[in-house]
């Protein structure tokens, strides 16, 4: 099965522009976009967990400049943003939201009522199950149906899941029928759980595979490691050294040399580094480094 949306090579991450680490202004934040929009990028991807609505407001307002034809944007299902103090995920947002999960079909309706109303855009092409690891049930008996409702309306034209694991992704994929899956800190030089089962399973059934969370938190965003990066970091970075290539370029060309990946997300908190991040994946990787990191 093809996606019935085209996903291009690179996407913008929406982590950041919702005040993911440390925050960001109005203004950092359209000029993220701004910047990812003049180089060519034309897929989004947005969550309303991104700084409890946040990312999504900021997104849908630059994206709410360009014609709604010429970009492929998703958002997410499972947390609801509702006022007043509690969880806010770590995002460096103000305590007057806190979100909460819901996984049954109200709570999915709900979510892509209230995430249309904070993008300021009448549809979005793609929507996933945001991390149900501990609502699996649920998921699979509510949530799932709903998109797929949704997506037979044409209301959406492509479900999937997001998560941080791979077994259960492996147990979505067997069980109902999705177009395509966000695999988050999975299939990356640090960290490649995805490669035993799920890659395999979904290049068989011709899924396609969005890989996300490639830098582990910066630990592989610079060409020089922090000293107390694990072993494993300061050898991939002396490997690369010894080849000229940055450690960011093989941290982000990583994962497309499995034929089920056709796209990575990397998100920005400034507009350097979606120059800085295109220009990694441009760079040129020979094959005797994937020879010794791969």
């Amino acid at each position: 099965m093809t996606s019935p949306v085209p996903l291009p090579r690179v996407g913008l991450g929406g982590g950041p522009l919702g005040n993911y680490l440390h925050p960001i202004s109005d203004a950092a934040a359209q000029s993220v976009m701004d910047t990812a929009w003049e180089s060519g990028i034309r897929y989004y991807d947005t969550a309303p967990f991104y700084g409890l609505g946040l990312s999504e407001r900021r997104m849908g307002r630059a994206l709410r400049e360009h014609p709604r034809s010429e970009y492929v944007l998703s958002t997410k299902v499972g947390r609801l943003v509702r006022p007043g103090p509690g969880d806010n995920g770590g995002f460096a947002v103000p305590a007057d939201r806190h979100i909460e999960w819901d996984f049954t079909r109200d709570g999915v309706m709900r979510s892509v009522e209230e995430s249309l109303d904070r993008l300021g855009i009448g549809h979005v092409d793609i929507l996933f199950i945001h991390d149900p690891d501990r609502h699996w049930p649920q998921a699979l008996d509510e949530a799932y149906p709903a998109l797929a409702d949704l997506r037979s309306q044409g209301v959406v034209r492509a479900v999937g899941v997001g998560m941080n694991q791979s077994p259960m992704l492996v147990d979505f994929v067997k069980q109902t029928d999705l177009d395509l899956l966000l695999a988050a800190n999975q299939i990356t030089l640090l960290r490649r759980t995805a490669f035993d089962e799920l890659l395999p399973l979904c290049q068989d059934r011709d899924i396609p595979v969005i890989a996300a969370s490639l830098f582990h938190r910066g630990l592989l965003a610079a060409t020089e490691p922090p000293a107390d990066a694990p072993a494993e970091v300061h050898a991939f970075a002396a490997a690369c050294d010894r080849h000229d290539v940055p450690l960011p370029a093989a941290a982000l060309q990583f994962p497309l040399r499995h034929p089920a990946v056709r796209t990575v997300l990397v998100g920005a908190h400034a507009p350097a580094h979606v120059t800085a991040n295109l220009q990694a994946l441009d760079h040129p990787v020979p094959a005797a480094l994937w020879d010794q990191v791969a």
